[in-house]
């Protein structure tokens, strides 16, 4: 049964979808001239999108709209591509748009999770506590690998350097551990709405951090005792959390932290959790 959440929240912005038209990429490091090629093929073709007003929105915020998503069935298999405006437009998710994302869980040497809240700026849930990062691999050669979820991995290592400002060296997608995949729908208000099948990547790490702020809001290291008070404050509506983030601490996530030098046991990469 899917949730759907009443959070504040605004805009997106896109244009195109695109069939997949090759069974195999290659990492954009090792290929340039594939690149060339897959962007070529990946652009050539525009479609009228749902006019959204977008000019109160924070202009940074908004030029990132237009990132190119992946789309996927119910099976979490590749079946295209589409904006990120499209992807969150509840008109689309409601005919079954779904796109794959990403939850990064990050952990000090304390054993301390590291929270951002998002800013005020975000197109989507702003102003709402969540786990240390969450966003989408994109329709690129390099994040589109599926091999060990290494295009997934990649993009949070973008991500995390992006939002956190956290060095590449510093969370190689090697150092992350995949556990599973969580399906969910939430709805933030009557226009815009998230559809994803999300991975959740855990990673236990000392870095440095430099947050942007058009991203991040605040940001600080939680205890379980802490992150507990903070969801019960959220029941009384005096924080917000985002949807995806209060599933997974609703279900898995203190299962998962008691066991931080023991993931293995909790390795799904078959089953999807439909949430």
């Amino acid at each position: 049964m899917f949730v759907r959440a009443a959070l504040r929240t605004a805009a997106c912005e896109g244009h195109r979808r695109i069939k997949p038209n090759a069974p195999s990429v290659r990492p954009l490091t090792r290929n340039l001239p594939l690149l060339t090629t897959f962007l070529t093929r990946s652009h050539s073709v525009s479609a009228r999108m749902p006019e959204i007003e977008t000019d109160k929105l924070d202009q940074k915020q908004v030029q990132l709209l237009s990132e190119m998503c992946i789309l996927i069935d119910e099976d979490d298999k590749r079946t295209g591509a589409d904006t990120k405006k499209n992807c969150h437009l509840n008109s689309n998710i409601d005919k079954g748009l779904l796109h794959r994302a990403f939850s990064v869980f990050l952990f000090n040497s304390e054993e301390k999770l590291l929270l951002q809240q998002r800013s005020d700026a975000k197109i989507t849930f702003p102003g709402c506590f969540t786990n240390t990062c969450c966003s989408h691999p994109l329709y690129t050669p390099e994040e589109l690998e599926e091999q060990d979820a290494i295009g997934v991995r990649r993009a949070a290592q973008r991500r995390l350097e992006a939002e956190l400002g956290i060095p590449m060296n510093q969370v190689p997608p090697e150092e992350m551990n995949y556990l599973t995949r969580i399906h969910y729908k939430a709805q933030s208000d009557g226009v815009w709405g998230e559809h994803e099948i999300d991975y959740i990547l855990f990673l236990q790490k000392d870095v440095e951090l430099q947050p942007d702020p058009n991203e991040v809001k605040s940001h600080r290291y939680v205890s379980k005792e802490e992150l507990k008070e903070l969801l019960e404050k959220a029941k009384r509506n005096e924080v917000l959390i985002t949807p995806w983030f209060s599933l997974i601490a609703d279900t898995f996530l203190f299962k998962w932290w008691d066991n931080l030098q023991n993931l293995k046991q909790f390795m799904d990469h078959e089953r999807i959790h439909r949430m």
